[in-house]
Formats: structure tokens, sequence, C-alpha cells
């Protein structure tokens, strides 16, 4: 979707000005939050892709005034409240008002923190052969998704060469939006800086996405 998450290649931010030994939490309420995501992910009330879209449709000037883990609790409350797990009075309350949803997997103990914490697995079996290989040139499309979209949007309509074939991977516009995987063949792309920003960017730019086959159309 075009959202203001979509910042690649845009300017006008400021300046990315990196905090020395940064922690990995700034305040403890980080840690619960991503603790909260984690775990309702793994207990089956949504998945990544779902996840990343709620943060993405966050309004433009809650988005760029949140911090990191900001965006990922308001995130949160509103996957929920879509899916039911919790209500709007739990949200006012601060606690369950009523009882809650089930979820499709129980309780969760200190065992199974690391499996929790580690990323699932999305290769899966090809539906057909791939219709592209390292050296093809091709054109990202065009596309404007309402919905969640893995392609930059600073990409569409240039032209790339592909570098490198990933196989086949749950693809992330369909799987987001509960419309099943559908896996799609995943491809390194690399863009010349030129073809992306014009003739005053660095000519020895170069930038590589990873692009799923609907993406593409060859040149």
């Amino acid at each position: 979707m075009n959202g203001v998450h979509d910042m690649g290649g845009m300017d006008g931010f400021g300046k990315v000005d990196p905090e020395p030994n940064e922690p990995m939490f700034h305040e403890e309420w980080e840690s619960r939050v991503l603790a909260m995501v984690r775990a309702m992910g793994a207990a089956g009330a949504f998945n990544i892709d779902a996840s990343r879209f709620y943060r993405e449709t966050l309004p433009p000037q809650v988005y760029l005034s949140s911090s990191y883990y900001r965006k990922w609790l308001l995130g949160l409350e509103a996957l929920l409240l879509d899916k039911g797990f919790i209500s709007n009075d739990d949200v006012t309350a601060g606690h369950a008002v009523a009882p809650a949803k089930a979820l499709k997997h129980g309780k969760f103990s200190v065992a199974d923190i690391e499996r929790i914490m580690v990323r699932g697995k999305f290769g899966r079996a090809a539906p057909g052969p791939a219709k592209f290989k390292a050296g093809d040139r091709v054109r990202a499309k065009n596309i404007h998704p309402a919905t969640h979209t893995r392609l930059p949007r600073y990409v569409r309509g240039h032209v790339g060469v592909v570098e490198r074939d990933h196989g086949c991977h749950v693809f992330p516009d369909t799987v987001a939006n509960d419309a099943g995987e559908h896996p799609q063949w995943l491809y390194t792309v690399v863009f010349d800086g030129r073809e992306l920003w014009g003739p005053d960017s660095d000519p020895t730019t170069k930038v590589s996405i990873d692009a799923f086959e609907p993406y593409l159309e060859a040149v």
C-alpha cells in the first residue's frame, strides 16, 4: 500500500543519527510489547504480514511521531480489535472485562520462548517453474495495492536485473489479508541508482531488493 511507512528513496526526514551503544529497549514497556506481539502471533491470532500491515495503516501523523515500539503497540491494538480478541471496553479499562476469544494454540511456558522468538519458515513447494533466472532484465510493475505489499514504491516502473532466485515462499500480499499463502517465486533484483533517481544520482549506487514474481514483468 502507498502509506507513509514506505519511506525508501524519500528525503526531507533529517539526518540519521545512530545512538552509540544503543540498548535493545529504552523502556521496560517496549520489551513487553515485543513479547505480546510474538506471543499472539505464535498463538495463531495473526501472521507476520498481517502484523506489518496494521502498522502500515497507522495515520501519517501518528506513524511519524511514534517510536518503533509504539508503532508495534498501536498496530497490535488495532489488529486485535479487528480480529475480535479484545474490545474497546478492554482497552479503556486496561484489562479484560469479558471472557476472551479463544486462540488456536494454548498457553506458553518458558521452554517455548526460544521457538516463539525465532521467525517461522516461509519456503514452500513451487506451484510451477520459475519465470525468471539470474541475468534477466525485468521491470517492477507499477502497482499501487490498497493492502499489504513488499514491493517498494521507489522501484515501481523501473528496470533491474535478476541476481538470484531464492525459491518459492509464502506470498505476503495475500496472506496478510487471510487470502491464502499462494506461494510465489522470490528473486533478488538489482537496480542502478540512476535508473531509480535520474542522472544526478551517484553513478556508483546500486540497490538490491527481494521481489516476488507477481511484482515483475520481462523487459
